[in-house]
């Protein structure tokens, strides 16, 4: 007998702790020892050899699976006729003895126990089709728990950080993958790490709605607040991945012109199932040493010394200075606004002016915006101590005696392409007063 089995098969929790009392303290063993008939089922369902447990599941999830809440005896035996009876006697007898079945005698009967329907939870996962050792199994079925929980209102803490840990657990095996430099490793993760991206994509908002749903439950928020930090830094690492994979891509080696790289060969290599079988014909030819004598390497060193070599020529001269060519500098056309802007200016008197009386020109309801932009623009240059000094439009407009002052104030236009400009004064110069 196993020195950790107490002698009394009835044995409880508490019976395996250096201290007595922690199960009563553990808020973990309290919820294990509250769900206790749920852990007795399954014990029922999953005792003894490894056969007869595949049994089990097989009725009765095959119970589960039926419409009806009762079945007769005639019913069991047309839907597990494949099961042998005395194999099937065994089974129904070990769920009757477990709680799993009730068995109504007066209807002659039989009917799964609301235990069975709680099973019948734990064990949802076998309705599903299984996952590889790589699958996103497990990440999906802790969403859809979460989520679903969360909707239910029925959510703890425990559940969340349950999948928490699995986020950081897939976080930690990306990690390892991104360090290993390894290209296959690198795309086989990028796989996993790609539909884990989409399962948390899709439960994104639940997560987000969970959150704010956990104000007033202080280890709910909390867990709520890690799983939202693990969850962001589990997507921050798409980019990880794109460096990494770009880093490779840069490292791949190409063989020559015919297209066929360093991750082509290694591929192949991985199907040979006997790539030793390569070096058979190689090591049955062995390289042959190949000797030269000192009088052979002199004649060479002679005959190289006495072929004829071509003789460089002497460097071109440069070439004879010359005069430039004559030329003409033009400027480039400048837009028509601009000198209506300063005949405008050139024709006014010596009042100020309101600067949007400028901007629209002698007919304000033609005026377009562009033109009106770019002479808001130019009115800045008036009074411009370098702009006077060009020559042209530019300078003629900059030598005008005006000067500009804006306001902070926005004035509202009647017109059909400006909604408003901002108002600005026009003040004269003292050249323009006299």
């Amino acid at each position: 007998m196993d020195e950790l089995t107490p002698a009394d098969s009835d044995t409880t929790l508490s019976d395996y702790f250096r201290d007595a009392d922690f199960a009563s303290e553990s808020v973990l063993a309290w919820r294990i020892d509250q769900h206790g008939g749920l852990v007795d089922g399954l014990r029922g369902l999953f005792h003894g050899p490894a056969g007869l447990v595949r049994l089990r599941l097989f009725v009765f999830m095959g119970l589960l699976g039926q419409s009806e809440a009762s079945l007769n005896r005639d019913q069991i035996n047309e839907l597990f006729h494949a099961v042998r009876p005395e194999a099937l006697d065994t089974v129904f007898k070990r769920f009757r003895d477990t709680g799993l079945l009730l068995w109504d005698e007066t209807q002659r009967r039989t009917s799964l126990t609301p235990l069975a329907q709680q099973l019948a939870g734990v064990l949802g996962v076998f309705n599903t089709a299984p996952q590889g050792a790589d699958g996103d199994g497990d990440l999906a079925s802790l969403l859809s728990q979460v989520v679903g929980a969360d909707q239910l209102g029925t959510l703890d803490a425990a559940q969340v950080q349950m999948l928490q840990a699995q986020l950081g657990r897939l976080h930690a095996e990306f990690e390892d993958a991104i360090a290993s430099g390894s290209e296959f490793r690198l795309r086989e993760a990028r796989t996993r790490y790609d539909r884990a991206a989409r399962l948390i994509d899709k439960a994104s908002s639940a997560i987000a709605t969970l959150i704010g749903n956990a104000h007033g439950h202080v280890a709910l928020e909390r867990a709520a607040r890690a799983l939202g930090q693990a969850q962001g830094r589990l997507l921050a690492m798409a980019s990880q991945f794109n460096r990494a994979l770009q880093q490779v891509d840069r490292q791949r080696v190409t063989l020559g012109t015919t297209g066929i790289t360093s991750t082509d060969v290694k591929r192949w290599l991985q199907t040979l199932a006997a790539p030793e079988h390569l070096l058979a014909d190689a090591l049955a030819r062995p390289v042959g040493m190949v000797a030269l004598s000192p009088h052979e390497l002199l004649d060479v060193t002679e005959a190289e010394f006495e072929r004829d070599r071509p003789t460089l020529g002497l460097p071109d001269a440069l070439p004879l200075s010359q005069a430039a060519p004559l030329g003409e500098l033009s400027a480039v056309a400048l837009p028509q606004a601009l000198a209506d802007l300063s005949d405008l200016l050139a024709s006014w008197d010596t009042s100020p002016r309101r600067a949007v009386d400028a901007l629209l020109g002698d007919t304000p309801l033609d005026a377009e915006y562009a033109h009106v932009a770019y002479k808001a623009q130019l009115l800045p240059l008036l009074g411009d101590a370098q702009a006077v000094q060009l020559p042209g439009a530019t300078g003629d407009l900059a030598r005008q005696p005006w000067r500009v002052e804006w306001s902070t104030d926005f004035l509202t236009l009647d017109h059909p392409t400006l909604a408003g400009v901002s108002a600005g004064t026009l003040h004269p110069t003292e050249e323009k007063s006299e």
